[in-house]
């Protein structure tokens, strides 16, 4: 078993983390006093309790009532700025080296700002970060399912307009369930006809239908979660698996899969961490990462999910590095970026920790 703290140590790179799901709760009390927001405690561990029950409990309702507080506090551009500085600051700290942070603008709105004011706040605090830590970063930003599908539309050129300002792709979020990404099409052609990259939430609360859909229909270029992939898979005699048309073109074309193990636990995607299916997925090839999801609801880090996969899965230092490459590989920066912190930082970072051993 590898070491925790080694783990620690270890280059990172986060390609699924929430902005409003990462918050601190000391922050969210600061905010809420500032904006006269109501949150139900104003005593930092008393909120942080409120905040992580929701998985402790796999109380999806629960778990999801709570970004009603983080959103509530993100409503004025000195907010979000601050938010999105201190997720870098977070997110460094765990030796996170390149980080894709997600948000939906729409939900910034309360007070009068427009979704170009919301953005710009966002990446300013990003950029902040940015300075202050080194940590590279890609901003994305998130159509909401059950929304108009002339807003998912908007927030499609929203993200085009800001190509070249920080943000990298475009993202479908919430309630799968009676809420299926085709709905958005416009949105989703928009950007394909830009030349613009595309990630989905996708077999997460929903099924095969779901991940396919995103892929075919849509042009997903990766999927969030897509935990419920393991069921186009049958397990033969031999212990071996027969992949279904949607799984073996997954792992033909390289899909990446951004997979959130305690958040899938926490919400009832996945029963437990053992039998998360991110084992089966790596341990057959498919291209696989780890991801936080929402640090504050899942109470949850990057080492975190490390650890979890290490000791439920028996991963090495090896393992970590291609998990790693994995989702470098798979990151929306451009390609010359992306090898050069493949080559120069986390194949670099890997190697000092070798010879630190040796």
């Amino acid at each position: 078993m590898i070491d925790p703290k080694l783990i620690a140590k270890v280059p990172k790179v986060e390609l699924h983390d929430h902005l409003d799901g990462g918050l601190r709760p000391q922050t969210v009390i600061e905010l809420a006093r500032a904006n006269n927001v109501a949150l139900p405690s104003y005593d930092a561990g008393e909120l942080k309790e409120v905040f992580v029950r929701g998985c402790r409990q796999k109380s999806l309702s629960l778990y999801l009532e709570t970004f009603g507080y983080t959103v509530g506090v993100m409503q004025t551009p000195q907010a979000l700025e601050r938010v999105a500085f201190e997720a870098v600051e977070d997110l460094a700290a765990q030796n996170v080296v390149y980080a894709e942070i997600r948000f939906a603008p729409a939900l910034h709105l309360q007070q009068g700002l427009t979704m170009q004011e919301v953005v710009l706040a966002v990446l300013r605090g990003l950029e902040a970060g940015k300075k202050a830590t080194g940590m590279r970063f890609g901003l994305i930003l998130c159509a909401m399912r059950h929304s108009d599908p002339a807003l998912s539309l908007k927030v499609a050129e929203l993200a085009v307009a800001f190509r070249d300002r920080g943000v990298v792709a475009f993202d479908l979020a919430g309630d799968e369930k009676g809420n299926p990404p085709k709905k958005h099409l416009e949105a989703f052609q928009y950007i394909r006809n830009r030349n613009f990259n595309i990630t989905i939430h996708a077999g997460e609360a929903f099924g095969v239908e779901s991940i396919w859909q995103a892929i075919q229909v849509c042009g997903a270029q990766r999927i969030g979660h897509g935990t419920r992939l393991v069921d186009d898979m049958v397990e033969m005699e031999d212990g071996s698996l027969r992949f279904g048309a949607l799984s073996q073109f997954v792992l033909d074309k390289r899909i990446p899969l951004e997979q959130c193990i305690s958040s899938n636990v926490g919400t009832g995607a996945a029963a437990d961490y053992a039998t998360h299916p991110f084992n089966i997925f790596y341990k057959n090839r498919f291209r696989v990462f780890l991801c936080s999801d929402n640090r504050l609801m899942s109470d949850t880090n990057l080492t975190h999910e490390m650890t979890i996969a290490a000791q439920n899965f028996n991963l090495g230092l090896d393992d970590l590095e291609k998990i790693t490459l994995n989702a470098m590989k798979s990151a929306f920066v451009h390609h010359g970026e992306r090898l050069d912190i493949i080559y120069n930082v986390i194949k670099a970072r890997y190697a000092a920790i070798r010879a630190a051993q040796a």
